[in-house]
């Protein structure tokens, strides 16, 4: 059946890099599109209330609109933002960010801070993960379960890159192949070394002098904990992953405690009995956010610091709705740790409520 072609004016780029226009009532979302062009576009998928559709022409190109440097670049998976100028990436996301805050979160003062930059928006990352079957290497294409051979990834770092040749020239058995840029590592760490010292600076600007407890939930390696050790005197790490933290443990200091484990049912107990006024708690989840049950245990220790690293501001948003039972957002600063991709880094500084300091000052004084 042949598809519907219409014209759209594309109104905004929404999260997860689709642009959005309106077609005979219904929100359409078109992917590689740019807020202010005006395209047509081919109808694939067609709902009650909104429409998917493809890129078929740009009638009236934005002068935000570039060249892509990644010769796979509309096929491969990877990437969605290539097709717009790195200065206008970090509008859009900036502006993605406010928007989700408004609309789930019902945060409508929130203090969003200017989004931090990538000193490089090509070659950054550390590491990438290919895929190979029946010869192909590379990464998967968009929407389809379907992998195209790649053989350099220009969002990859030099050294990413010659792993990656060294790895063709192997010709690897089936399976996945994770690459980095510093080979013995076999543990999660953030990808984008520059922008993740940026983040570890500003969670480190809003730290109190002479605290005592940090906990570090859904800790990796340690990256937070081991850059933020000289700011207390016990630190404690919390990680699912058993191989990242054996890598913790393999540099901790006498201060530094690294458990192996679920967080919700560990955090808990770390926080028992601590001094809230002088405890720090960082949480950097998943995508999916937070589970209820770690939102109830920071819900009833409202520490004097709470930093929130989310790498989804949809789920970061919701998780925020909740914590404010108790908890006040200081500032929200978003950060390019993807350029050319719809994935945004956000990084949430929170303090208790007045009410939440007097409870905690009226248990004090009870015990």
């Amino acid at each position: 059946m042949e598809m519907r072609v219409v014209e759209l004016q594309i109104e905004d780029v929404a999260f997860g890099g689709k642009g959005v226009g309106r077609a005979e009532g219904k929100v359409v979302f078109v992917p590689f599109t740019i807020d202010g062009e005006r395209i047509a576009a081919r109808i694939t998928r067609e709902k009650k209330h909104f429409a998917e559709a493809q890129l078929d022409q740009v009638l009236d190109a934005s002068a935000h609109r570039a060249q892509p440097e990644c010769p796979y670049f509309g096929r491969c998976g990877g990437c969605s933002y290539q097709h717009i100028s790195y200065e206008h990436q970090l509008e859009l996301k900036q502006r993605q960010v406010d928007q989700l805050l408004r609309r789930i979160g019902r945060f409508n003062d929130a203090r969003v801070q200017q989004i931090v930059a990538s000193p490089k928006s090509y070659g950054y990352r550390n590491r990438v993960t290919v895929h190979v079957e029946n010869g192909v290497i590379g990464y998967y294409r968009r929407d389809v379960h379907q992998l195209i051979d790649v053989e350099v990834c220009p969002i990859a770092g030099p050294a990413v890159n010659r792993a990656l040749a060294e790895l063709r020239a192997r010709h690897p058995r089936a399976g996945h192949y994770t690459l980095r840029a510093s080979p013995g590592r076999r543990v999660f760490e953030q990808t984008n070394d520059e922008v993740a010292d940026a983040l570890a600076h500003f969670i480190a600007s809003f730290l109190p002098a002479q605290q005592h407890l940090l906990v570090d939930a859904y800790c990796g390696a340690g990256f937070f904990a081991k850059k933020l050790l000289d700011r207390f005197e016990r630190v404690v790490g919390i990680e699912w992953d058993r191989y990242a933290v054996a890598a913790a443990q393999q540099t901790a200091t006498a201060k530094e405690t690294y458990i192996a484990g679920d967080v919700d049912a560990i955090l808990a107990g770390q926080l028992a009995g601590a001094d809230f006024a002088t405890t720090a708690v960082i949480v950097d989840p998943p995508g999916t956010g937070l589970t209820g049950a770690t939102r109830r245990i920071l819900l009833a220790h409202p520490v004097g610091t709470l930093i929130y690293v989310s790498c989804n501001p949809a789920t970061l948003a919701r998780d925020l709705a909740d914590l404010r039972q108790r908890f006040t957002i200081k500032s929200v600063l978003p950060l390019d740790m993807f350029p050319q991709t719809a994935e945004i880094e956000c990084a949430v500084h929170l303090v208790p409520t007045d009410s939440a300091q007097a409870s905690i000052l009226r248990q004090r004084s009870s015990a």
